[in-house]
């Protein structure tokens, strides 16, 4: 497996554009498309929130329902929430505008908003929009870079990544793009992310290996707390490889798994990184794990802790928050056992041994929280699994970005 250029048009068949279509006040794009030339396979997974935007109803019935989907439109500005039936039938009327541009069947396209909450979609826009970008569709990297803009909210950077692999003579690649800045928490899934890929494997094991990877990605991630209406993320294969069709778990399905893998943690610690406000990715590892189970469940806790996130924020070693935050996830532990470190380009240092912190010097411990990426390493001593979490630094900055959203 090794990187290449580009996002989701990096797979062979896929095109996407961004555009403005005047959702936003300002004049960056906010309206994107991405179009497979042949009809895909699609898997979906979606917010756990009891209240669901439009399009994550739509996606669902559309992925559950009918067997293939070419396209995806997205919009920025307004997330099409808390909408009603009007919200339902503007997500309809996406879906038709857009298969007529591409000449494919309503049923074909899902769709995605994000955004302002309890607003509805300016449909003449959004209408405009769509008719904007199909004819504007590229395949090039320069097509899948201007759609990853174009699903931006208070995103700072654009994130998208691909990669390829070998499975017999034939080459695959899989690509994808994300947007994700606030209300990120692990709950499944915590952003808006569409992943593309050439390959040939059976819808069955598209959407397992989604569902698998999720737990160990989008679910462990956290910037604030909050999970979204409108998690959604969306994998979409064409076939066009030209692979033997994957239809067990085999060893060719293991190196699909590997480089899906790789995509979507790469955009969670993008996602993590580039959270409101942020000035430093936070990685916690739990290590030493009586089972999966626990090592995820202490690692989000710690991830999740304002007073940790904080803690970071102010490059300040106070390991009592991380401990503390290890007791009140639920996760059963012996606390005078824990060792706990810090690491990052400037170093590591053992802060917490056997429960009890050390004589650590306080300078070489701020010099290494004061990287831009920084690692807590919580080591619980009672077996052998582990868990990665991915979060941010909490600043003054998220209050400042969240105090007036919509303005």
């Amino acid at each position: 497996m090794r990187k290449v250029q580009g996002g989701v048009t990096a797979a062979k068949g896929f095109s996407a554009m961004g555009v403005h279509a005047g959702i936003k006040k300002d004049q960056k794009n906010d309206m994107a498309m991405i179009y497979s030339r042949v009809p895909c396979i699609a898997a979906g997974t979606f917010t756990t929130n009891q209240v669901k935007a439009a399009p994550v109803l739509w996606d669902q019935k559309m992925i559950y329902e009918t067997p293939y989907s070419q396209a995806v439109v997205c919009n920025s500005g307004v997330a099409n929430a808390c909408t009603g039936e009007e919200g339902m039938d503007y997500c309809s009327e996406m879906a038709e505008i857009a298969a007529e541009e591409l000449g494919i069947k309503k049923n074909m396209v899902l769709v995605a908003s994000t955004g302002v909450i309890g607003q509805q979609l300016p449909i003449d826009k959004i209408r405009h929009g769509i008719k904007m970008l199909a004819p504007k569709l590229r395949s090039d990297q320069e097509g899948g870079h201007l759609a990853a803009q174009a699903i931006m909210t208070t995103d700072t950077v654009p994130k998208e990544i691909a990669y390829s692999f070998q499975i017999g003579e034939h080459t695959v690649k899989i690509g994808g793009m994300c947007k994700g800045s606030g209300m990120i928490h692990p709950n499944m899934c915590t952003m808006l992310g569409f992943i593309t890929t050439d390959i040939n494997i059976s819808k069955h094991l598209l959407y397992e290996a989604l569902s698998s990877d999720v737990q160990d990605t989008y679910n462990m991630v956290s910037v604030d707390g909050d999970t979204s209406t409108n998690d959604t993320v969306l994998l979409l294969a064409n076939g066009l490889a030209g692979n033997p069709k994957i239809t067990e778990k085999n060893e060719d399905y293991e190196r699909f798994v590997e480089a899906l893998h790789a995509v979507n943690e790469f955009l969670c610690k993008k996602i993590a990184g580039d959270g409101e406000g942020a000035t430093a990715l936070f990685e916690v590892q739990v290590i030493g794990g009586e089972s999966k189970e626990q090592a995820k469940t202490l690692a989000k806790s710690i991830v999740s802790s304002n007073l940790v996130k904080a803690m970071i924020y102010g490059h300040d070693a106070n390991c009592g928050r991380i401990l503390c935050a290890m007791g009140y996830s639920c996760a059963r532990f012996n606390p005078s056992i824990v060792d706990i470190y810090f690491e990052s380009r400037a170093g590591k240092l053992k802060i917490v041994e056997n429960g009890i912190p050390t004589h650590y010097s306080e300078e070489k411990a701020t010099k290494i929280l004061s990287e831009q990426e920084v690692t807590a390493i919580a080591d619980v001593k009672m077996g052998t699994c582990q868990a990665t979490a991915w979060g941010c630094d909490l600043t003054h900055d998220y209050v400042s970005i969240n105090a007036d959203y919509r303005s």
